[in-house]
């Protein structure tokens, strides 16, 4: 399951594991002018990881989810 919010300055996703095996915590996804933000909650630090990808590092991520394993160069078009 998922949800989709705009607010002022970033869209945010916010993915729940569903499931009956182990569930990891909500994953947040921030899309903001220039970067994106991914965040969750860690219960062995008690504490919220986050990591933060530039809009190109995020536009290689979306266009190797499909690729076969190997090195890419993404042209810039």
């Amino acid at each position: 399951m998922f949800s989709i919010e705009h607010e002022f300055d970033a869209t945010v996703v916010t993915l729940v594991d569903e499931g009956s095996s182990y569930l990891q915590e909500d994953v947040i996804v921030s899309g903001f002018e220039d970067c994106v933000t991914v965040e969750q909650y860690d219960p062995r630090t008690d504490s919220v990881q986050k990591i933060t990808l530039s809009m190109t590092q995020m536009r290689d991520l979306a266009a190797a989810i499909s690729l076969p394993e190997g090195v890419y160069v993404r042209d810039e078009d």
